[in-house]
């Protein structure tokens, strides 16, 4: 029994769980909170929250928007109130996401308060609030020995039914060395004002911060006197948070995260749907915002007696050559489907195009006998070159359309080789719109650059930068005459990954 388990089991019938999703970074939840999005019946969201989480909503969990943008309310406050009890009256667990922090300023408070007027359970899980992680983002402590000793969180959007502001402004202009506004940034104009009148300086040290902890992050700093008509320059636009204080200078030397190597870029990831979540992952560790727009998916050939039949056969083989990641994961469900597994390799060599493909097969319990240095046909000729080969046969389960350069040499040089296609790189069956500016284009095959142009035309690609993970997609990429500016000389997801972070750095 698994921890999930074990949570399922131990959560109360009709359990409503407060959770705090954090300020925008995916990764800012809190294991608590996973773990109760993993288990839940029902997840009722906010707009703030960010929703790549709910992809690890189990499935069948029943997914309700009822975000609150600037200006616009998707569900009045008491009608979600009722809906919370409503779904906690019929389901098991229900997780309410709230961004950041559920009880600051994001009237958990009031949820929780009419959960215990109608008998309901409830639980709350702390989340990380953006009025200390999105400052953190931006370089910026909130407090600091040499600087400020006291720090006042303050709401930036009161309740308009108060009729006049129960905020102390004398108070807060003189008083907290640093403030902190959370959802301020439509009346900036009005807090700037407010803490000049009520005795603030004007040359106070001032930000303003939206995206924050996302790749969209940006930041608008100045001094309080300017900081209204800097944010309406540079086009802020809300949710935001504002800071004032003399902590917002250490910016200057504190900035880390703007400091990433792909800050502020948008990068297209065009490999197949399945393969492109660790690219992602990578590319947004370095700061980057990710658009994915697949341009193949790998499709098993089924049945394929051939591949059955080498299987039947397997001992007679010398090697097999394993030339992609697809190729490893097919084979082996193959395997398994023939009521075999691993065990019938032994005495087979097995030789990967790469270290992704090698990686996969250890998982599969295989450690490659011969490893190429280079990640290309090419390399594993380089490695066959060292073994007396003739005579020899071997097995090459591969993609439909594939180049031959292995496969002549390996006949060239006396030996057979069963190619057996066991997978097609075809056209994805939904395709994905672009609808926003991207800075890079990345491509990891032949396949993904001819199936981009097909979609999408060429011409889409703009004046964006083109990346490709080796020579063969370079090649791809210039038979449409289209420019390659970055290339990996380690021809894996890494590689490529190397390749344009050092791409970026000489241009900085």
């Amino acid at each position: 029994m698994n921890s999930r388990d074990v949570t399922r089991i131990i959560l109360a019938m009709g359990k409503v769980f407060l959770v705090g999703a954090g300020p925008g970074d995916l990764k800012l939840i809190t294991l608590r909170g996973l773990e109760l999005i993993q288990v839940a019946d029902s997840v009722i969201y906010d707009n703030l929250v960010n929703k790549e989480l709910l992809r690890f909503a189990k499935k069948g969990a029943e997914l309700i928007y009822v975000g609150k943008a600037a200006s616009r309310h998707e569900l009045p406050q008491p009608d979600i109130n009722a809906l919370l009890v409503n779904e906690a009256r019929n389901v098991n667990v229900v997780v309410r996401l709230k961004g950041g922090d559920p009880f600051i300023f994001g009237r958990g408070g009031e949820e929780a308060e009419y959960l215990i007027e109608r008998g309901i359970d409830f639980e709350i899980v702390p989340g990380v609030t953006s009025a200390i992680s999105v400052p953190a983002y931006a370089g910026i402590p909130l407090t600091h020995r040499n600087y400020a000793s006291t720090v006042a969180f303050v709401t930036g959007h009161e309740d308009e039914k108060k009729g006049e502001s129960t905020i102390r402004w004398r108070e807060l202009a003189q008083g907290p060395d640093t403030l902190v506004f959370l959802m301020g940034i439509k009346n900036l104009k009005a807090i700037q004002e407010r803490l000049i009148t009520q005795g603030r300086d004007p040359k106070t040290p001032a930000c303003v911060i939206t995206s924050g902890t996302l790749p969209e992050q940006k930041v608008v700093a100045g001094a309080l006197k300017d900081i209204c008509a800097l944010a309406r320059r540079e086009k802020v636009k809300p949710p935001g948070i504002i800071i004032v204080g003399q902590v917002v200078k250490l910016r200057k030397i504190l900035t880390w995260y703007e400091q990433k190597p792909f800050y502020g870029k948008t990068i297209l990831v065009t490999r197949a749907a399945h393969q492109s979540r660790k690219f992602g992952e990578l590319l947004t560790e370095k700061g980057a915002s990710v658009v994915y727009v697949p341009t193949i998916e790998i499709v098993p050939i089924e049945p394929n007696t051939r591949l059955r039949r080498a299987i039947d056969e397997i001992s007679d083989y010398y090697a097999v050559l394993f030339t992609s990641v697809n190729s490893v994961s097919i084979f082996f469900n193959d395997l398994m489907a023939a009521g075999r597994d691993a065990r019938v390799l032994k005495g087979v060599k097995i030789i990967p195009i790469g270290q992704a493909t090698a990686a996969l097969l250890e998982t599969r319990g295989i450690t490659p006998d011969l490893m190429p240095e280079t990640f290309t046909a090419e390399g594993i000729i380089a490695v066959l070159e060292r073994e007396q080969i003739k005579r020899k046969r071997f097995l090459l389960p591969r993609a439909e359309e594939a180049r031959d350069v292995l496969v002549e040499y390996i006949r060239d040089k006396g030996a057979l080789c069963d190619v057996i296609p066991i997978y097609r790189a075809n056209l994805p069956r939904k395709v994905a719109a672009i609808h926003e500016r991207f800075d890079v284009a990345t491509f990891t095959s032949s396949s993904t650059v001819n199936n981009f142009v097909t979609l999408y035309g060429k011409k889409t690609l703009g004046k964006a930068v083109v990346a490709s993970i080796g020579p063969v997609t370079s090649e791809a990429l210039r038979k449409h005459d289209i420019r390659v500016h970055v290339e990996a000389t380690r021809y894996d997801i890494s590689g490529l990954v190397e390749a344009m972070e050092a791409y970026f750095l000489r241009k900085r």
